[in-house]
């Protein structure tokens, strides 16, 4: 059984007295309705799941509705569970979901609530502002290397290419069929239903186009003054910041930011972007598997694209900070931050970079205290991303 972890952590929740409403949030195709389900199968009391994706939705009524047989199965057995997965397609549904919640308590009815939702920055974004004090998020993550090795038997190199989507794994095979399966099933429904709907978006062939760049500069700084002259658009840098914010919330596409110390720091002006899955760089190249592997700096490219998306992954829902450094032609791939523990991590991909190792001088300046190598002889690749990021950070 995979992602064990975030089950257990549905299960305690779930069986304390009704407290708060359980989020359990992450990009699509990742395991949230599955988790859901195993959670009442394992969970001894009535229940009751519908999906918002199912419904033809005017309003609210839907919600309603659901919410409705909840009640009647708490009160028929003394409590009950509520799932609704999709919950970001009925509109308004936070402003519903803390009425009906409000009134279950004023009269006492043990139902407890489960709500699924396919972007975390978006549920977040509309939770802030209706049910601040009254929701717990549970993120799930992309598939690590470690589920995928186990559930499907993917070797490393399987791994770094086809990346972390459980559902594609069957179609690996199929190089065509596969690459359409990613575009049309994820990132177009990711794009178009998960941000487009669910928040306004002025530009939308912007952001589609961004999603791009970040896919085909992933692993390299690109300020946002030459993101605006690589898209071809007059749209501010603020706007492209915030659209890789909408990227990152969906579980696409995210820009580290340069470290800077102890220091106050802005928003840097020029983040380093990084895939969150591979597949999504991999399924819009040229390239199979077997030819990846022979252009030596494109696969270079994507092995480094996959141990970023292993710790941005690895890190959410924890208080580990993910940046990258570079002073002039010295860089640091990752500097990771965990209080006041820091750790600098080089990645030895055997691609030729513009950029020459700057542990040295980032040792110099901020006194990390410790200095990890990935690839090459150091820790090895496969090792690495077998391995939970927090474990690196252990004190």
């Amino acid at each position: 059984m995979f992602k064990r972890n975030i089950l257990n952590t549905i299960l305690k929740r779930l069986s304390e007295s009704r407290l708060f409403i359980q989020v359990l949030a992450g990009p699509r195709q990742v395991g949230k309705t599955t988790l859901a389900q195993q959670a009442i199968n394992e969970l001894a009391m009535p229940s009751h799941y519908a999906s918002a994706d199912d419904a033809s939705i005017g309003g609210t009524i839907w919600l309603e509705q659901q919410w409705d047989i909840g009640r009647i199965r708490a009160r028929q057995d003394g409590g009950a569970l509520l799932v609704l997965d999709e919950i970001q397609k009925v509109p308004r549904w936070s402003e519903v979901v803390k009425r009906l919640w409000e009134e279950d308590g004023r009269i006492g009815t043990d139902l407890k609530i489960l709500l699924l939702g396919s972007s975390q920055l978006l549920l977040a974004q509309v939770l802030t502002e209706s049910l601040a004090g009254r929701f717990e998020i549970v993120p799930v993550r992309h598939w690590t290397f470690a589920e995928m090795r186990e559930a499907f038997d993917f070797s490393l190199e399987q791994y770094i290419f086809f990346g972390g989507y459980p559902g594609a794994a069957a179609l690996i095979d199929d190089r065509q069929r596969w690459g359409r399966y990613i575009i049309d099933s994820l990132v177009e429904s990711t794009i178009s239903r998960d941000i487009l709907m669910m928040t306004r978006v002025d530009k939308p062939a912007l952001l589609r186009r961004l999603f791009k760049l970040g896919c085909d500069y992933s692993g390299q700084m690109l300020s946002y003054q030459k993101m605006v002259g690589q898209l071809q658009d007059v749209g501010n840098t603020t706007t492209l910041a915030h659209y890789l914010d909408l990227l990152e919330g969906a579980g696409m596409v995210a820009g580290l930011q340069k470290f800077a110390g102890q220091s106050v720091r802005s928003r840097a002006s020029s983040p380093k972007l990084q895939v969150l899955n591979t597949a999504l760089l991999s399924a819009q190249s040229q390239y199979g598997l077997a030819n990846a592997m022979e252009q030596r700096d494109w696969w270079g490219r994507l092995v480094e694209s996959a141990i970023g998306a292993h710790i941005k992954n690895s890190i959410v829902g924890t208080d580990i900070e993910c940046y990258y450094w570079r002073e002039g032609s010295l860089e640091v791939d990752f500097v990771l931050r965990r209080g006041g523990l820091v750790v600098a991590l080089e990645v030895k991909s055997n691609r030729s970079k513009e950029t020459l190792p700057g542990m040295d001088a980032f040792a110099r300046a901020f006194k990390p205290q410790r200095k990890l190598l990935v690839g090459g002889q150091g820790i090895a690749i496969v090792e690495f991303l077998a391995t939970p990021v927090e474990a690196w950070l252990a004190e």
